[in-house]
């Protein structure tokens, strides 16, 4: 060999392996949208579901959110606290609705465009508990929130952050502050704030807003956090809900709503009559946030599922639910605005069941059209606990999505007719041209999967994903790098949250 070819071939062994770049931040839903339902059937629902509000009529505990409806035209009974809408006050409510809603994140490469065909996903948010191989299941802690926040933060794939689990050894009237600090400060990604009363809602705006480095009427030119707005099935529009969308409706943040029907509980046993209450929830809500600042940035949304009706159990990933996912989206086109829907498992465990849970769920969103998916990793027991292993594994999936969402080119260089022509007949493609100047980026690359043979996985100690799923989040959390951030700004929050803890913090409002 001369010297010549030794030193291209040490250039050749020496060069930098090729890094390949993925984009998941903006997604665009690629799938064809499945119908459950023909659109005459669809109209009849929509129809059905007016009638509910004009007819047999809502009711709304917060007695200022009673008052709003009167004033736009609704029949108001206050000792009954019901509330009667009538349609043209809702079709004139979802005429102001906006269509397409810009959310500002702490960084402008993390905002993100809430509307129909595009693609936002959440991991499991709301629980109770937390778990992980390590620690076992347990109520959640500050430093579980903490921990999942880093870990949301830590893959793009995942666009806003939700409340994972309740950070359950805080106090309640202190608990927005710790919970707002850590999505601050810990991540550039779009904050959530519970709707637990006006004082808290406005101390976590004011927290955001001066983070942010915003004047009040900067805070309020544009949406910089969200809420999940859940209605009380079947017909109630509680307290803390109701003022949750008027203080978000209000100060231009933007309310997610949701209500929760299950069938054959607190929704009728078809899909057809839980998605007439469901709608007919939504649209109420809906309609409270115009008729109280049209344009007001809302979402609608359903988690509509059946039960066990042997046990009375919440089940997810069922076909019902599929098909409830299917019919919303179809509803939420009706009606044109962007949307929310869920995954889930009703598991106890990270097992199989809770992966064909989870991902037949996902599908449903999916196909569905969902604008925003929540739920969509980690969350076990219909909700109680999310799990650090279940998390990681679920995100394999959302990444695979991802992949798809990028669409696969098809150019001449792609349909490869050079590297036909090179292979002869019972060859293999190993060593063409074509497969060196791309083997190294043109394959997803997998997070916790494991494509080793049976002999190379033994020598490795014969680990499966849940257990290689936990050294995935253990890495993660030790390498973990907080985005960069004004330390007068940290240092006035902490001042903030210190001053108010002093003076008593904020209890909910029930």
């Amino acid at each position: 060999m001369s010297r010549t070819e030794r030193r291209g071939r040490r250039s050749r062994q020496q060069a930098p392996a090729q890094v390949r770049k993925v984009d998941y931040r903006n997604l665009k839903n690629p799938f064809p949208q499945m119908n459950a339902f023909s659109e005459d059937r669809i109209e009849a629902l929509h129809l059905a579901a007016l009638e509910v509000l004009e007819d047999i009529g809502i009711k709304v505990l917060l007695p200022e959110a009673r008052r709003l409806f009167k004033a736009a035209g609704a029949k108001v009974d206050d000792t009954a606290e019901m509330v009667w809408i009538g349609r043209e006050i809702v079709e004139a409510a979802l005429e102001t609705a906006p269509r397409v809603i810009p959310v500002l994140a702490g960084a402008r490469d993390r905002d993100i465009e809430l509307k129909l065909g595009n693609l936002v996903f959440q991991p499991g948010a709301g629980a109770p508990h937390a778990t992980d191989l390590k620690r076992g299941r347990r109520p959640g802690t500050y430093q579980d929130f903490k921990e999942l926040i880093q870990l949301t933060h830590s893959f793009d794939v995942l666009h806003m952050q939700p409340p994972l689990v309740e950070p359950q050894d805080v106090p309640i009237h202190l608990r927005h502050y710790a919970m707002t600090e850590v999505m601050l400060t810990q991540s550039d990604k779009v904050p959530f704030v519970y709707s637990r009363g006006t004082p808290q809602t406005q101390e976590s705006f004011e927290m955001i807003r001066d983070f942010r480095g915003l004047s009040d009427d900067e805070f309020h030119a544009g949406s910089h956090c969200y809420t999940i707005i859940n209605t009380n099935s079947p017909r109630t529009l509680d307290v803390p809900m109701a003022q949750g969308l008027i203080d978000f409706a209000r100060a231009g943040q933007v309310s997610i709503v949701t209500p929760f029907t299950l069938m054959g509980a607190m929704a009728p046993v078809t899909v057809a009559g839980a998605m007439t209450l469901s709608h007919a929830e939504a649209l109420a809500a809906i309609t409270l946030t115009q008729i109280t600042k049209p344009g007001a940035p809302v979402c609608y949304g359903t988690f509509t599922s059946n039960v066990d009706m042997k046990s009375g159990a919440p089940a997810f990933g069922t076909p019902e639910h599929f098909t409830a996912s299917l019919v919303a989206g179809q509803l939420a086109r009706r009606i044109g605005l962007p949307w929310r829907c869920a995954g889930g498992s009703a598991a106890n465990l990270g097992d199989a069941q809770a992966a064909n849970e989870t991902q037949f769920g996902l599908w449903g969103c999916l196909m569905a059209g969902a604008s925003v998916v929540i739920h969509s990793a980690g969350w076990l027991e219909g909700g109680l606990s999310v799990s650090y292993e279940k998390l990681i594994t679920d995100l394999e999936v959302l990444q695979m999505v991802a992949e798809l969402c990028a669409g696969t080119p098809a150019t001449d260089a792609d349909i490869a007719l050079d590297a036909l022509r090179e292979v002869p007949p019972s060859g293999h493609f190993f060593g063409a041209a074509h497969t060196m100047a791309r083997y190294q980026t043109q394959f997803y690359e997998p997070l916790v999967a494991d494509w080793s043979n049976i002999g190379a996985w033994t020598e490795n100690g014969s680990q499966d994903a849940t257990t290689r799923a936990t050294g995935i989040w253990e890495q993660r959390l030790a390498q973990f790098e907080a985005p960069s951030q004004d330390l007068d700004k940290a240092a006035a929050l902490r001042d903030f949250i210190e001053r108010r803890t002093a003076e008593g913090g904020a209890p909910p409002e029930s």
